[in-house]
């Protein structure tokens, strides 16, 4: 296990390195950010002295040497509009976005596996029925969509739940957090319910396939034949096998939960990374669209090795072929 975590953070590297070219030029060779920061009526030498104070007068090849030499010591720019180190925004968002990335999978979690072998056990009765025909539409329909329907029911109709903010926060070690206070929960819910709707369909129909599958394998056979009870068949011989794919899907959406919370913070103004990224790309922000995009990167990275671990836990033979190799 050390010898394969050590090879997969070396991959992580070089994947860092030509990710952070591929997005330094792809974001860099685009745009002017001074024709949207510098007043429209400056003149020529306060538009000069704007683009070598943002470091701009220099060739491409340049920049991106000076942005790799200064982001292997961890600085990975200053923001244009902020005026303060990128990766600082980044990390005073990064709370808010993980605090409801989190909740909307865990909703997604705790109920799409046992409404999905609900439906995989009894695929005719109409539960079963009602479940699958949920998650399609759970499928079908935008997000941008529900979030406003959400908003439109439980903030402005109903009046229970707050439209939009992020609610009071508390310190907890050394992190602000909101779900420790009944307030902060209030502001959480309609935005976390909008982000894990489509995640919990994908995760019912994911189970339910699995289930099924699993129900017509020997080894499920077998152990009915033994006259083990159908909680037991379920609980230790079903879910077990079925939870392999599963873990590696809920730790890869629950990166592009992360990735992809833009829509759900722009309706609900929630302050998180993804509010921060549409606001830099309004006035080319380049520094924050950058190391959004490298902390994304990371992220994907770290999630995919703790999903790889947790995958050699649940099936022995990654392990077997692992030492043989």
């Amino acid at each position: 296990m050390p010898v394969f975590i050590i090879r997969r953070l070396l991959q992580s590297v070089l994947v860092l390195f030509f990710m952070s070219l591929v997005v330094f030029v792809g974001v860099y060779a685009i745009g002017n950010p001074v024709d949207i920061l510098i007043n429209p009526q400056a003149d020529q030498a306060d538009i000069a002295r704007a683009i070598a104070a943002l470091g701009l007068d220099k060739p491409l090849a340049q920049q991106y040497l000076i942005f790799l030499k200064q982001a292997l010591a961890g600085d990975l720019g200053k923001s244009f509009a902020y005026d303060i180190p990128a990766i600082q925004l980044i990390l005073e968002r990064m709370p808010a976005t993980l605090e409801l990335a989190l909740l909307a999978t865990g909703m997604a979690v705790l109920l799409g596996i046992p409404l999905g072998l609900w439906a995989g056990l009894a695929p005719d009765s109409w539960p079963g029925k009602l479940i699958m025909a949920g998650s399609i539409l759970g499928f079908s329909l935008p997000t941008f969509w529900v979030g406003l329907m959400l908003i439109m029911v439980f903030a402005v109709e109903l009046g229970w739940l707050p439209s939009n903010g992020r609610g009071p926060s508390t310190e907890l070690l050394g992190v602000a957090v909101s779900f420790l206070s009944w307030e902060g929960i209030r502001h959480l819910v309609l935005p976390a319910v909008n982000l894990a709707l489509f995640k919990l369909s994908l995760i019912i129909r994911l189970t339910r396939a699995g289930t099924r599958e699993a129900l017509l394998q020997d080894y499920v056979k077998f152990a009915r034949a033994k006259g083990l009870s159908n909680a037991r068949v379920v609980g230790v011989h079903v879910l077990k096998n079925i939870m392999i794919p599963i873990v590696t899907v809920i730790g890869l959406e629950f990166g592009s939960v992360i990735a992809f919370a833009i829509v759900t913070e722009s309706i609900f103004a929630w302050p998180g990374m993804g509010k921060l990224i549409i606001d830099s790309i309004k006035v080319l922000d380049r520094p924050v669209i950058v190391a959004y995009l490298l902390v994304i990167v990371s992220l994907f990275i770290l999630i995919n090795l703790a999903v790889d671990i947790v995958y050699s836990l649940l099936d022995p033979r990654v392990r077997i072929s692992e030492a043989k190799g």
